[in-house]
């Protein structure tokens, strides 16, 4: 889970004007701190399901917002995918 620090620092790289905490590009940030996250606990724990069914979720979330941005504007979808890292 992340700190209240650490999605600050997110938010602020990701945002598009001075209060956004909710546009897609910083809630796909978000999600794959939080992704990049889990994957690197289950790597330790194979066997925890519950975390893995998470994750799922996440990854799925993740990919709502993608297709989401993809469909309203493909210049701001492109841009987070190369900012965040992502292969598409």
């Amino acid at each position: 889970m992340l700190t209240v620090e650490e999605k600050a620092k997110i938010i602020e790289k990701y945002k598009l004007h001075g209060a956004d905490t909710g546009s897609p590009e910083v809630q796909i940030a978000l999600l794959t701190e939080e992704i990049e996250r889990l994957l690197s606990h289950l790597k330790k724990h194979q066997k925890d399901v519950h975390s893995k069914r998470g994750l799922l979720k996440m990854v799925s979330k993740r990919k709502k917002l993608l297709n989401y941005l993809k469909e309203e504007d493909t210049r701001r979808y492109n841009s987070t995918i190369k900012k965040i890292g992502l292969k598409k």
